[in-house]
Parts: C-alpha cells; structure tokens; sequence
C-alpha cells in the first residue's frame, strides 16, 4: 500500500469540515441529509440512547427574530427532542458562558418524523444559535435498507428552516440553503461514518503503510501509528492493525481518532467509541498500548456544556467515563497537540511565555484526574496552528528548544516532530509570509535544498543535550537569575544526566540583542553543597551567528544556513560560559565537588 485515500461522508452535518464539503442540513436538497453516528446508539453502547444525546447547532451569523422551526426529517427520526436557543454569545468555543434554553414550544416527547413545524414562542425573540437534542430514536431504517442494523438507530434530517410564522401561517425562512460553505452554518454531535467506497477524495491522498514503514522514514523503530474512529467503523481499526502486524511493522502505540475536541465531540461519545474501538483492537492484539484523545493544541483546560453534575472539564468527564465503566487499563497514554501562539501576531517576547504554557497544561490534565502512571505524549507540535516567518526564523529554533526542554521538565512523556517529511514553504498571514510546518525547504519534486532553523535545533536536542539510544536519562530542574527589567527570564535551561555520566544542559538565551554571561552550579539541597563541570566540557552553538532566514518574493532563502559550532575547553568552579545573543547553547561535561 503506497496510498491511502479517505472517503467522503454522504451524511456530513459541519458546514465548515477540515477540508472541503458541506453540511447536507442546510444544502438545499431533500435528497441529501444528516445522519448521526450509529456506534454511539444502544445497540453498540449497551446504553440508553438517553445517556449519547446526539445535537445539531445552527449558527444564524446574528441574532434573528424567530419564532418557528420547521425539521425535515427522514428515516430514522427522533421521537423525543428538545428545541432550545443559546443565551450566551458562542456555544461552541465559549461552552460554559451561556446555557441553553428551551423554547416554549420546543420540548416534544412523541415526535412522528415528516416536515415537523413547531411554533417555538408566540411573538419572534433575538436568537442566533438554536440546538436540537435528541434523546430516543424512532430506530427506523435509512435510504440504505435494513440489511445492515447501523441504518437502522440514530437520527437523521433532511433539511432545517428557521425563521417565524404569520397570522395566516406561512413560513418565512431566515437561513440561507446551499451546497457551499456560503450556507448557514451548521455543527451537529456526530456523523455516520457510512460511504462510498468507489467514491475517493483524490485531494486526500496520504502515505500508504507500506510506503511509511518501508521508507526508512522509521528508521527501522516501533511507530505510533493512528486509526481513525470519529468518522470509521471499529473493523476498519482492526484490520489496519492486523494488516500491519502480518507485516511484521513493528508498533509502539495506537492512537485513537484525531481531535475530537475540535469536532466538538462531547466526552461521552468520545469515551464510547474508544471502547468500542479498543475492544476490537485488542481482539487482534492484547498487547496494544492505546491512547487518546488527541486534542488539538491548546493552553487550557477543554471546556463542554456541563452535564446532569454540573461537570464541564472534557478530560476529567473522559476519564470519569472509563473509570465508571471499568476500562481505565485500556488508556495506556494520554496524547494531545501543542500549538501554543496564535498565528500571525506572534512577536519575539512571546518566547519568554512558553515554559509556563507547557508545564500548565500538562498540570491542568493532571487536576483533570489523570491517573498517576499514565505518560502524557505530545504527537503534534509547533509554534502555531498555521505558519508564518517565525517558524524559519532562529525564533523557531529558540521556540522548539525552550518547548522540548521545559515539556519534560514539567512531567512529558515524550514528544513527536508530526511534520518531519519535507514540505516545502506555504505562504501564511494572508500570503505576505512564507513559513513551513517542517524542517527544510524543498524544490518541485520536494528534494531538500536548505535546512531550516528547527532543524539544526532538533541535532542539538537528539544529538548533543540527550545521548542517542535507549539509555535512560534523569532531567532536574534549573533556576536562571538572568531577567529583563520587566522581569521576563532571558536564559532558561534544563539539565539531564545522561546514560554516559556527563551532564548535559541545553541553555537558551533569549535575549535577541545582547550576549550573557552565566556561571553553573550544581546544588545539592541536602547537603548544602555545589558541585561544577570540571575538565573536559563540550560547547555545541546554534544561534544567529549560524543562521539567518532572509524571505524573498519566491519565499526565501537561509543564509548563513548552520551548521551549529563546536568547541571545547577545560573548565573548574570559577569558569564563565558566554551565551550568544538569540541562541542555543548545550553544555556538557563532568561534575566534580566544588565547595
């Protein structure tokens, strides 16, 4: 296999998908319509469909006048719903600053399907979103037969109509109805994973398994290898699993599905799938390490709509939900994503924050409940979410450095460099600046030219502070007294021992204008003593003296383009090491007893 193509969903209800589609809710054709998925029904839950509310929310743009829903819905349909409209300004990415309501006229308890008209409210009230949620299902089958019992449980809608009804009872829509992201937008809980197989997205053309283990792209290492589960079904999951390891791939862990925070999953539904998913992986292995849930990269805690406990943390609701039904063994890690400042407005200063982000939010999945024992993997990382300048420029360097360093210090487990196949550039910010999610740029067949900063970061981090192998290395925290005025710490750096006895620290100056001086001591608290390198120490330099990004109208060029610098010198208690300005420094060497 050296393709793997996805597959369009026929029953989609996201206006705005990770990639191109549209919701069939608000697409104009009573052909086409919004299926929910069927893993999250009773019938693979062993739960009430009660305790897997499945919702779509639609997003008016503003606040309208409205009064009146009409729902076309198809096979199945839901027989007991609530219509309810948002009080806060954002349901979706402010989830605790509001609550949802229902409209007088918006609770049925015996629903028949067809084209439902509700009169919501006697006169039009101001709303902008409006949820539909749904609890019992009339478990009747879809266009696709009743052959397969996935068709069968759920919910599904043909179309949806907002608007208000006059005196003589005609409908007046307030919603824009078309097959482009123009439509108004709509976001719902889950989607059938149901689809054509002769139907491919030629655009989504991906690495095939055998062309990534057989590239050499692994090294000949175990790889963590995904599976897709929010949009699939669980035999998909294990004949993935089972293909490779016929294959004799090797494999160090499974994650399961992408983001689902930002498909705007609901913990619960999350938790269902993953069982169901592990349950079905472990038929091909028992020795599968699993893990989750792959949240897109944030700074704080996940926020939800609270439930019946009034509980609102999206990890701590995910862990409470395995625990309660005996399967905390089957998370074998904790992943998530780090994209820490928002694109193209980040400014140098931004380096003195990312310590503090990192270390927070491994703390906040920590209060969250997760158990002690459970390593935490970041398995997507980099400055931002989109790319700009900064990402070629020596602050992405000082960036990756000062992140590597500081996530495991704070407790990381390990972390993975996603966009390590060549690239090439992109131009971000409204196309004024050309940036680069990896580590080199790249001519039209995607041959490397030139290495970018991170990567001569990423040789000082694998090569010089760590040594390469299995051996186990001991991190200990490092205090800096190097500030600005404003108080923000200008050197930081982080210290292991490594497997070879040295001691390894990896020091970097953030200070764009101006060297330092720094003087190392190693303190022993117990003993009130310190300790300092001695004899032979190793000095491995990367910083603006070794490379410079110049951007230019084809993108740009890096020039000096590295490599770091080397030296050594013999060192005791009273040496000085000097930090270039706006630069990686490791330091390595032995320790000795000072005074």
């Amino acid at each position: 296999i050296r393709h793997s193509y996805g597959h369009p969903l026929a029953h989609q209800g996201f206006s705005h998908p990770d990639g191109n589609g549209y919701s069939r809710l608000t697409d104009g054709d009573m052909n086409t319509y919004w299926k929910s998925n069927p893993y999250l029904t009773r019938a693979f839950t062993g739960e009430e469909d009660s305790s897997h509310p499945q919702w779509v929310v639609v997003d008016l743009a503003s606040r309208q006048q409205i009064n009146a829903i009409r729902i076309a819905w198809t096979e199945p349909y839901a027989r007991r719903y609530l219509v309810q409209y948002w009080t806060g300004e954002d349901p979706i990415r402010q989830a605790t600053q509001g609550a949802w309501l229902t409209f007088p006229g918006g609770s049925i308890t015996n629903g028949t399907g067809g084209n439902a008209t509700l009169q919501l409210t006697r006169s039009p009230m101001p709303v902008q979103f409006v949820r539909i949620w749904m609890t019992e299902s009339s478990n009747t089958c879809d266009s696709h037969g009743s052959a397969d019992p996935r068709n069968c449980v759920g919910y599904a809608i043909r179309e949806l109509f907002l608007g208000t009804t006059t005196a003589d009872g005609k409908f007046h829509d307030v919603m824009r109805h078309t097959a482009d992201r123009g439509q108004t937008s709509t976001v719902c809980s889950s989607v059938d994973p149901w689809h054509e197989s002769s139907v491919v997205n030629d655009r989504g053309d991906q690495v095939g398994l055998d062309l990534f283990y057989t590239s050499g792209f692994t090294r000949g290492l175990p790889a963590m290898i995904p599976v897709s589960m929010v949009y699939d079904a669980p035999e998909n999951a294990a004949a993935e699993i089972a293909y490779l390891e016929k294959r004799a791939y090797p494999i160090s862990y499974v994650e399961m599905g992408e983001e689902p925070d930002g498909q705007h999953m609901l913990p619960e539904d999350y938790g269902a799938l993953y069982l169901q998913w592990a349950t079905a992986l472990h038929r091909v292995d028992p020795n599968l390490k699993l893990g989750g849930p792959v949240f897109e990269g944030v700074n704080e805690d996940i926020q939800v709509w609270p439930d019946g406990q009034g509980r609102t943390s999206w990890m701590g609701r995910f862990f409470d939900y395995l625990k309660v039904h005996g399967r905390l063994s089957d998370l074998a890690f904790v992943s998530f994503e780090h994209y820490p400042f928002q694109p193209c407005k980040m400014q140098w200063s931004d380096l003195y924050d990312e310590p503090t982000l990192v270390r927070h939010i491994l703390q906040v999945w920590r209060d969250d409940g997760l158990p002690p024992g459970i390593p935490m993997f970041i398995t997507e990382v980099n400055v931002s979410w989109n790319t700009d300048e900064s990402f070629l420029d020596i602050f992405g360097a000082l960036w990756w450095a000062d992140f590597a360093g500081a996530f495991l210090e704070g407790g990381g487990n390990a972390l993975y460099y996603f966009h390590y196949l060549p690239l090439g550039l992109s131009l971000g910010c409204g196309r004024s600046s050309p940036g680069t999610f990896g580590m080199f740029t790249v001519d039209a067949n995607y041959q490397i030219q030139q290495h970018t900063s991170q990567f001569f970061a990423s040789q000082l981090i694998n090569l010089e502070w760590v040594q390469p192998g299995s051996g186990e290395h001991r991190i200990h925290p490092v205090t800096s007294d190097i500030h600005d005025p404003a108080g923000h710490v200008l050197v930081t750096a982080y210290a292991v021992l490594r497997p070879d006895g040295q001691w390894s620290l990896m020091v970097v100056n953030k200070d764009q204008e101006n060297s330092h001086p720094v003087h190392i001591a190693f303190h022993d608290a117990r003993a009130n003593t310190d300790s300092f390198l001695t004899g032979r120490v190793s000095l491995v330099t990367f910083g603006s003296e070794q490379y410079q990004w110049h951007s230019n109208v084809k993108g740009g060029i890096a020039d000096p383009d590295g490599p770091a610098a080397k030296s050594t010198l013999t060192a005791n208690a009273d040496t000085v090491y000097t930090l270039p300005k706006a630069s990686v420094t490791v330091i390595r060497g032995k320790v000795a007893t000072g005074r």
